[in-house]
């Protein structure tokens, strides 16, 4: 191997993602002088395989990688070949700052395997098991050490170096989306238990509102502008009556765009639940390092990581707040749609992940922790209410979960098992885990408190003259609104945040004529006292167009059993809509209802007259469109065909008229003229029968062989179709195929 020095340092090439990167090993704590710049993008993540530094005669197992130069990054994490193994160990690193130089003293990463998708995700191909990501601000340099709790460690040990970029060169775009994406399309649950429920324990005891203890960094104004106004809930005195389902103002929040998600690397449209009965609260255990300016990039590393490190299909949690408190989209799929997250291991149906970034163990843990700060408190009660509020949950409440973990993969309850939690909790309430470490877990009660103060009684309605297809509603235009009106309240309908009516006092319902368009409709009412409370907005398509026949309907014969009185066939079309295709109905020659996305049928002819083959296409504001065709199916027997060579008559009544010809002769032959569209073969298969040589009107077009490995009467084992009905003559001649020259004739099917 050719060496090289390079100022006393021995230098390693690596080849990753198909660029040359130096790793420059010096084993010191020199300061070396750097002008890396960060170059624009939507960031990087390398890779660089630890070695094996075990003594000969050590009781543990140690890997790790000298200090060496890298790449610029500005988090790190260690990952491994199987997601769910543990790294039963201890993970340290240290790093070199890439403006002075200067290495950090060692910092303790913590292995993890809480922070999870469910099997489905994490089984998928590149998955791997990871420790949390640890920010440690721009770097390039690092030396990391893995040391075991005895000989083994899990295989495929690597460090992997987040460049964050700047968040610009990434696809905003390509992300798949999944069917009728982007609506407000949530289930409103009952309530989960009354909302003047007691404090669940007295570790979450209400408090007037989350206090926080000295945090280790003033709050400082965030960086990004969010994309919406927080707006004032009212005070818990104005709410005299309280119903069984609440809601809460959505909190401001910069979305996966204005924090830079690189949407080309999220290959999966995202998976939906049908609710979302809790939250979890989590901590990044990324360190505290970072600045609110700096929160964009932590975000953007931790989606990066999660992605490209570990082998999800997204960043993890739906949600993730800094130390000022902004609120960050986390999961694509929409913020107020029950979008399936990947956070607490054995619970991610039905709930949401909030995650705070940092570290929030005692100070005395390691790695060590501080205390959450109060805008962060606030930022998680905030989203959590509202989230909640979607559905209609009490943020101090209790529901039933069933844990979903396979036994044997690290879940805290046995598959299938039904537990009782908080409806905001922390992640170790759901999984053997520090998450979200003692000092943010302390606060939970106090977040509890602060986002029932946020929730207002949720006005409960019902949309008819519309179709509820998946939580959205389908309309040509008119829909009737209702509620259960309360004594001195006032209401109004919202469409699309314009007051669309104002019913007089005591009524129930409004009704509204809606344009064509998605619509999101709201019940505003005011109460008595002067407090207000809006219905979760319920998302209403108005569609006057049409379904469209893309393809119309056409027939044709269908490989299977012939019988005189049934000829197979298969009916087949594409039907679309310009909103949501709910139906295709067969009218005749039978009534069959099928899905929207169906695009064939499998059905029989009956042979010697015409026939209807009727559609009517519906969708889900009750729109039709109908098409058909007429077609008439007929079947030739072999008695009619013009034969040449040796054919013999053999009776059976599994045969088309209760005989059948076969021959053994090479050579020998059988046509049949006809006027139709499409035509094909009906023959006995066996597994001692041979091959015929099919001509087309005197062409070739090809070799049939006949043999089957079961006995099987009246087959159509070959067809031909043409653009229109004409006369065509169908040929078939014995092949004498070797040690099993004989075929089975049965004349032909065809339709005209």
């Amino acid at each position: 191997m050719l060496r090289r020095t390079l100022v006393g340092a021995s230098v390693a090439a690596l080849v990753v993602g198909g660029t040359v990167t130096y790793l420059v090993s010096d084993g010191s704590d020199a300061t070396t002088s750097a002008t890396v710049r960060p170059g624009p993008g939507p960031g990087r993540v390398s890779q660089h395989a630890l070695r094996d530094l075990t003594a000969g005669t050590a009781a543990k197992k140690v890997a790790g990688l000298p200090a060496a130069s890298t790449e610029r990054f500005s988090l790190l994490g260690v990952t491994w070949d199987k997601p769910r193994s543990e790294l039963r160990g201890t993970v340290r690193v240290r790093t070199r700052d890439a403006a002075s130089g200067r290495w950090s003293g060692w910092r303790d990463v913590e292995p993890e395997t809480e922070d999870a998708p469910d099997s489905r995700e994490s089984a998928g191909p590149g998955s791997r098991g990871g420790t949390s990501g640890l920010w440690v601000g721009p770097s390039n340099g690092v030396e990391v050490r893995v040391t075991g709790h005895g000989r083994t460690l899990p295989a495929g040990l690597r460090v992997d170096l987040v460049d964050p970029g700047d968040g610009s060169g990434g696809s905003g775009t390509s992300r798949p989306r999944a069917a009728g994406e982007g609506g407000t399309d949530v289930r409103l649950a009952a309530a989960t238990e009354p909302v003047d429920s007691p404090a669940p324990d007295a570790s979450s005891s209400p408090t007037p509102e989350p206090s926080a203890s000295t945090s280790a960094e003033p709050a400082e104004p965030p960086s990004p502008s969010p994309s919406a106004s927080t707006s004032t809930a009212p005070s818990p005195s104005q709410r005299a009556a309280v119903s069984a389902a609440v809601t809460a103002p959505k909190p401001a929040m910069v979305s996966r765009a204005a924090w830079g998600a690189d949407e080309s690397l999220v290959k999966e449209p995202p998976e939906y639940d049908t609710s979302v009965k809790a939250v979890f609260v989590h901590h990044s255990d990324t360190g505290n390092s970072y600045t609110c300016a700096e929160s964009p990039s932590v975000v953007r590393s931790i989606f990066l990581y999660h992605v490209k490190s570990e082998g999800w299909n997204d960043i993890g949690y739906n949600f993730l707040v800094d130390k000022c408190g902004t609120v960050y989209e986390g999961r694509g799929g929409g913020v107020d749609r029950p979008v399936h997250g990947a956070h607490t291991y054995g619970f991610n149906t039905d709930t949401a992940g909030i995650a705070v970034l940092g570290t929030y163990t005692n100070a005395n843990e390691t790695p060590a922790g501080v205390a959450p700060t109060q805008a962060a408190l606030n930022g998680v009660a905030k989203v959590a209410a509202w989230k909640l509020g979607l559905t209609g949950v009490d943020p101090t409440g209790k529901t039933t979960l069933t844990s979903a973990a396979p036994n044997g993969t690290g879940g805290k309850y046995p598959y299938g098992q039904k537990v009782s939690f908080n409806t905001i909790s922390g992640h170790r309430d759901g999984f053997a885990t520090a998450c979200p470490g003692a000092q943010l877990y302390a606060k939970l009660g106090d977040i509890r408190t602060a986002a029932k103060k946020l929730t207002t009684p949720a006005v409960a309605v019902t949309l008819t003259g519309a179709a509820n297809v998946g939580g959205r509603y389908y309309t040509k235009s008119a829909v009737t609104v209702g509620w259960k009106p309360v004594e001195s309240a006032t209401y109004q309908v919202r469409v699309d945040g314009t007051v669309a009516a104002t019913p007089a006092p005591g009524a129930s319902s409004a009704a509204l004529t809606l344009q064509p368009g998605t619509h999101s409709v709201v019940v505003h009412a005011t109460y008595g006292d002067g407090s207000t409370a809006d219905s979760p907005a319920s998302t209403v398509v108005a569609d006057v167009t049409k379904p469209v026949f893309a393809t119309p309907p056409a027939l044709s014969l269908r490989r299977a059993t012939v019988s005189t009185t049934a000829v197979p066939v298969t009916l087949g079309w594409k039907a679309t809509d310009n909103a949501l295709l709910t139906s295709v109905k067969a009218t005749s020659p039978a009534a069959k209802t099928f899905a929207g996305t169906a695009t064939s049928w499998a059905a029989t002819a009956k042979p010697g007259a015409a026939q209807s083959w009727s559609l009517t296409a519906a969708d889900a504001a009750g729109n039709t469109a109908a098409s058909g065709i007429s077609r008439s199916a007929a079947l030739m027997p072999e008695g009619q065909s013009k034969r040449t060579g040796t054919w013999k008559k053999t009776t059976n009544s599994s045969y088309l008229g209760g005989y059948g010809l076969y021959s053994a002769s090479k050579g020998a032959s059988a046509s049949w003229t006809f006027t139709g569209r499409e035509a094909g073969l009906v023959v006995k298969r066996q597994s001692n029968v041979g091959a015929v040589v099919v001509y087309v009107d005197g062409v070739k077009a090809g070799t049939l062989d006949t043999r089957a490995s079961t006995l099987a009467y009246r087959q159509l084992a070959w067809t031909r179709s043409w653009k229109s009905s004409g006369q065509h003559t169908i040929k078939v001649v014995v092949a004498g195929t070797s040690g099993r020259p004989t075929v089975c004739i049965d004349g032909i099917a065809y339709l005209r």
